[in-house]
């Protein structure tokens, strides 16, 4: 499906459908009131109505900021997919809100239909967006930016809904290979030899129960005049059965998303390459399969981790943290960068926090955390921040080990998982690093927004919208 800008007058260009998006107020004074209210059309958020013998297509809006446009967006082109319709144009409002009319479309449009047998075709060939103005080269920037970021979303979903049987660490650092090649990234891959002669113990404890070998991916974009460095670093769990503290069967259906924070940084640093972005970006990438076997780490073990410190494994089901743990110690070691960001589908808690919909954000810094929030509202992602406090740390505390690798109370799970990974931040880094726990924002089994089943691509819009403007 084609979607392109036009500078021209949106009654100079010839499609099948054009769409319009009303308020309840704007219906009011509308030359088709009378037809519509006869369809039973109100202009409520997200609603639809085809006049087929006009050739017109109606969608109902809350308002005309950005947010309400999206999402409606989103579902005017589920109306047009679902017709026979070839083409349609669609007139631009704004400067503001442009992104948000690509993102509805192309988000909102997506589908993964990879293991599909006959995928159902779409008559939708050609997307017009008519922006007849003097500033059109502006209008234009914003588009491809906006559809540069859209891809890059597209493609983490891509990633995160492919299944463990065709993607497990080997394969996604193969993945990862291709990107840089694509690209034009540095790209380093340590195998399990290299992980030991690192003593990453606690990533290696996790892998060690899979037959696909465990890896650490390292993709770099150096441009030439960089302003900041910036490392990010993703969760690549292809697969996780809960290890020995295996998962009820039906919470191990979906757990090919718990890869979606080393998707998401893939998705992040191809989307900033191709914005030829001025900022230095390392992605991390921890890529491990979490199984069950003779072989499997256990609770009662104690790992050492890369810096030395030990954890005492109380749940295999924790192995997220386990695998952060030691990618964060070599990500800041291996690098000086300026922030430090991870991504991570870590804990069912911050669901329970925050909802299924918002990435939960923790840190030492309220600068570096308002910063974020106002890049998540100006890109469309939800997200809410869990403050950190000495009280939730206590209850990591082992008794034979440095720390344990889960609370000994069931609360705070979230804010304490993050506490746990700051215990692997370097102490000139506390104020420039944050966590992301992207569990609900990843993966939705109810669409939602621009989000239609399965990944979301949560984190690319939203780094992509930070990184452009740092």
């Amino acid at each position: 499906m084609k979607i392109e800008l036009l500078n021209k007058n949106i009654t100079d260009i010839k499609t099948d459908v054009l769409v319009e998006f009303l308020t309840a107020d704007e219906l009011l004074q509308h030359v088709e009131v009378r037809i519509l209210n006869k369809a039973g059309f109100k202009a409520e958020q997200d609603t639809t109505c085809f006049l087929h013998e006009k050739g017109m297509l109606f969608c109902g809006i809350e308002s005309k900021k950005s947010d309400d446009l999206r999402s409606a967006s989103s579902c005017m082109i589920k109306a047009l997919k679902e017709s026979n319709y070839e083409s349609v144009k669609i007139n631009v409002f704004s400067k503001k809100t442009l992104s948000a009319l690509v993102d509805g479309i192309v988000l909102g449009g997506y589908e993964y239909t990879e293991y599909k047998s006959k995928p159902k075709e779409i008559t939708l060939k050609e997307i017009s967006l008519a922006c007849d103005s003097p500033d059109f080269a502006k209008f234009e920037m914003i588009f491809n930016e906006a559809l540069t970021i859209a891809n890059a979303t597209c493609f983490t979903r891509d990633i995160v809904n492919t299944i463990p049987q065709d993607l497990h660490p080997q394969t996604l650092a193969a993945l990862a290979q291709k990107l840089a090649k694509d690209n034009q990234l540095g790209c380093e891959i340590l195998q399990e030899t290299d992980l030991e002669k690192e003593n990453m113990h606690a990533m290696l404890a996790v892998g060690r129960a899979s037959i696909h070998g465990s890896a650490l991916i390292h993709l770099t974009y150096k441009p030439a005049n960089s302003k900041k460095i910036v490392s990010l670093v993703g969760k690549g769990l292809t697969y996780d059965s809960g290890g020995l503290s295996l998962k009820p069967a039906a919470s191990m259906v979906t757990m090919k998303m718990d890869k979606a924070g080393a998707c998401a940084v893939l998705g992040m640093i191809k989307a900033a390459s191709e914005l030829k972005l001025d900022v230095e970006i390392h992605a991390f990438i921890g890529a491990v399969e979490n199984m069950i076997g003779a072989n499997a780490y256990k609770p009662d073990d104690v790992l050492v981790s890369r810096n030395k410190t030990t954890i005492e494994v109380r749940n295999t089901d924790a192995e997220g943290r386990l695998v952060l743990a030691d990618v964060l110690s070599y990500a800041q070691d291996k690098v000086k960068a300026d922030y430090i960001f991870d991504f991570a589908t870590l804990t069912g808690a911050c669901m329970v926090a925050l909802g299924q919909y918002t990435t939960g954000i923790m840190g030492h810094s309220h600068t570096l955390k308002h910063d974020i929030s106002k890049a998540g509202s100006n890109s469309g992602e939800l997200t809410g921040s869990l403050p950190f406090n000495k009280h939730l740390k206590k209850l990591l505390k082992s008794e034979i080990a440095d720390i344990s690798n889960v609370s000994s109370k069931p609360y705070g799970g979230a804010i304490t998982a993050g506490l746990f990974l700051d215990k692997f931040i370097n102490d000139d880094m506390k104020n420039k690093w944050l966590h992301f726990d992207i569990a609900g924002s990843a993966y939705t089994e109810t669409p939602w927004d621009c989000n239609v089943y399965g990944a979301t691509g949560a984190g690319v819009r939203l780094m992509s919208e930070y990184l452009k403007n740092i």
